[in-house]
């Protein structure tokens, strides 16, 4: 899958418009809409790292340099941004994880 399809696929089912993208790039709507669809789309290192954390995937997922899976992008977006998070934060969704994965008779 092209880079412009991977971003146009990710910000529809993320349920943005070319808008929305933009503002939280903080590009316009004419340059994500070129990066969607000009083939060869030319983003700085900047607006590519922007996109990623918006799109809540990786770099190396929208350029295709891994073999990496959409979940796998995910999951480390998600990791990146959790590993940011306050000490107090991680511990809280730490717990909030264990709830989540007991099972309903498990006490």
């Amino acid at each position: 899958m092209s880079f412009g399809k991977k971003i146009k696929d990710l910000r529809t089912s993320a349920g943005m418009t070319l808008d929305q993208l933009a503002q939280a790039t903080g590009s316009s709507k004419s340059y994500i809409w070129e990066l969607e669809n000009k083939n060869p789309p030319r983003p700085s290192a900047e607006k590519l790292s922007a996109i990623a954390t918006a799109l809540g995937v990786t770099v190396d997922y929208l350029l295709g340099t891994d073999d990496q899976t959409l979940e796998a992008a995910e999951d480390k977006a998600f990791f990146r941004h959790y590993s940011s998070l306050p000490e107090p934060t991680r511990r809280t969704i730490r717990e909030m994880a264990d709830l989540l994965s007991k099972k309903p008779d498990d006490k």
